[in-house]
């Protein structure tokens, strides 16, 4: 399932717009086969995208 991000990714990102594109493009280029920068059990590209953000890895 897919969470709300927090305000720290907000602030991370500089706003819900520019966070949405970030994580839109990047999940773009899991679906090409572009490799995880995160340990996630999940499948869903937004959410593994959403992680790699979070942890500063984008």
């Amino acid at each position: 399932m897919i969470h709300i991000p927090d305000d720290e990714l907000l602030k991370k990102t500089g706003g819900m717009y520019k966070l949405t594109q970030l994580v839109f493009e990047r999940a773009k280029e899991l679906s090409r086969g572009a490799k995880k920068l995160v340990d996630i059990d999940s499948p869903n590209f937004i959410t593994i995208a959403l992680e790699e953000l979070k942890q500063g890895k984008l």
